[in-house]
């Protein structure tokens, strides 16, 4: 099993370079990024890093872990021009990016800028074509596409990224669309989830893999939730209870949501830096609470 960490859009590069690092040396496997522009609030106030140029930092000043988008919104930008980014932070990585998409749903960064939101279904309809087009882009010399929203015309995209395929993670739980999508095109799929919602969703996707004739363990899973590694059994249970998947309670407690994971077939784990304080330091203390006393289990 795999163990990666996601830092929040809202700290600044210096912190964001500090627990890069510190996830590299200290064993982690991937580091993963949001792609947003502002909160998600009424004010919609705050720094918010943007995603691809953070990734292109980590890429040059962090080794070995993978990186990846959780995951890019497809309304934000063309994916001709996407798939041109993503493969220039694969070299500079040396091959370690991981393509993150979805069909985009944050409606206050839409509304702000003047990007059309459109209707969920033309957002999915976006989506898969979106992904014909990057994997075309990202593998193919050229690539020529006449869908209903994206043309191309024996469009190039050099150089190549370094992996072939580059990995394509379709990120989402919608049983119809967004999971149908991704037992179709993506090498990867993640959700946000408890491992029964991880369990129950793993069959409907494995559901949409045999209705296209697909072997599911060719998509690797990936999940996320809040994590609370504390000895305070209240503060733990309140937290179970918040409504948000969350892994809460001490090491051993931790460890057992851990395993249950891994029994609904997740490969990777990725825990989000949300729940872990406002400073780095905490932040720092808890990832390698994590990674020396609950991850070592379950390699």
């Amino acid at each position: 099993m795999k163990f990666s960490f996601w830092a929040g859009p809202g700290n600044t590069w210096s912190d964001l370079l500090a627990m890069g690092q510190h996830a590299e040396k200290t064993g982690w496997d991937g580091l993963w990024f949001a792609d947003h522009f502002m909160p998600n609030t009424t004010e919609a106030a705050g720094p918010t890093a943007e995603c691809w140029t953070t990734l292109a930092a980590w890429a040059a000043t962090v080794p070995r872990v993978r990186l990846g988008a959780l995951v890019t919104g497809n309304t934000y930008r063309h994916p001709a021009v996407l798939a041109n980014m993503v493969a220039n932070v694969d070299n500079i990585s040396g091959g370690r990016a991981v393509l993150g998409l979805g069909a985009g749903w944050q409606e206050n960064e839409h509304e702000k800028y003047g990007i059309p939101f459109y209707t969920l279904k033309e957002r999915m309809d976006r989506l898969e074509e979106a992904c014909q087009v990057v994997n075309g882009l990202l593998s193919g010399e050229r690539t020529t596409f006449a869908g209903k929203h994206y043309q191309l015309d024996d469009a190039p995209n050099e150089p190549k990224p370094v992996q072939s395929p580059l990995p394509l993670l379709i990120g989402g739980g919608g049983e119809k669309r967004t999971m149908r999508i991704a037992a179709k095109y993506a090498h990867e799929w993640n959700v946000w989830g408890t491992p029964e919602t991880l369990a129950q969703k793993g069959e409907v996707l494995e559901r949409h893999c045999a209705d296209l004739g697909r072997d599911p363990s060719e998509i690797r899973r990936s999940a996320q939730a809040l994590l609370f590694l504390t000895d305070d059994e209240k503060q733990a249970e309140q937290m179970r209870q918040g409504g948000r998947a969350a892994i809460a309670g001490n090491v051993e407690q931790v460890k057992e949501t851990v395993a249950a994971y891994r029994a609904s077939k997740v490969d990777e784990l990725i825990i989000p830096d949300f729940t872990l304080g406002r400073e780095l330091g905490p932040k720092l203390e808890t990832m390698d609470r994590f990674i020396n006393e609950v991850a070592p289990d379950f390699r």
